[in-house]
């Protein structure tokens, strides 16, 4: 009997000892690493433009009102369609009642409906806009980076982020003395690229002017976009 007993504490040490390995392994994976952050920047051109136009009108009869400023995005939209490599979007369109001077009756409904064009051909869609000026009023111009220009930078700016990862993990592995090293693991983020550059100020001033249709002034700019790397490293010593 105390054989057996002798023999069992003994498979029990065994099976303590088998269990703690994997503890001492994931101890092992920690050890020497360091955590390491690079980023990258570039600047990118805004080549999306886009402008916001609308029609405001206001009628005792919301039946009218209605059709009016349908026949005014109607004739506006007809015309955008003729040019070239411009996106048409449809904006909001809302319809709300005017109150006599103690807000008790209504005297009337004005309702607004916005038009909103993109394009990367800077050029037709100022043309555009200033012909449709004669009939639409400006809301607002912006100017974003379009998909295929984003995508095409965050590849630039991945390789690039990775490039400088690198860079600082040797650096550091330099600095300890290390003969080489191991990523652990590497996340890589973009920082978002910038909402759309308004430009509404300055073209509210070209629409302003009663004469024939203007032509709005355009000055993209460009922005800055980056890329960051978040890693850790596990450097190896002599």
């Amino acid at each position: 009997m105390h054989s057996f007993r002798r023999s069992a504490a003994l498979l029990a040490l065994g099976a303590g000892t088998l269990a703690s390995l994997p503890a001492l392994a994931a101890d092992e994976l920690h050890y020497n690493q360091i955590a390491l952050r690079a980023e990258v920047s570039q600047e990118v051109a805004r080549d999306l433009m886009i402008v916001t136009l609308y029609t405001e009108e206001q009628n005792s009869d919301p039946a009218t009102l209605a059709a009016d400023v349908s026949t005014t995005m109607n004739k506006a939209l007809a015309q955008a369609k003729q040019v070239k490599d411009i996106t048409l979007r449809q904006g909001s369109r809302n319809s709300y009642p005017i109150y006599d001077t103690k807000g008790q009756k209504i005297t009337g409904w004005r309702e607004r409906a916005e038009l909103r064009l993109e394009s990367s051909d800077f050029a037709a869609l100022s043309k555009l806009t200033g012909e449709l000026l004669t009939d639409l009023k400006m809301g607002g111009m912006d100017f974003a980076i379009a998909t295929p220009t984003r995508k095409a930078s965050e590849d630039a700016l991945l390789k690039d982020a990775v490039t400088a990862f690198k860079a600082r993990a040797q650096l550091a592995t330099d600095a300890l003395g290390g003969k080489g090293y191991k990523i652990v693991n590497l996340n890589l983020n973009s920082n978002g690229y910038p909402q759309p550059y308004m430009r509404g100020p300055m073209m509210m001033k070209a629409a302003s002017m009663d004469s024939a249709p203007v032509t709005p002034e355009v000055e993209a700019g460009t922005s800055q976009v980056s890329m960051t790397a978040d890693g850790a490293i596990e450097v190896l010593m002599p």
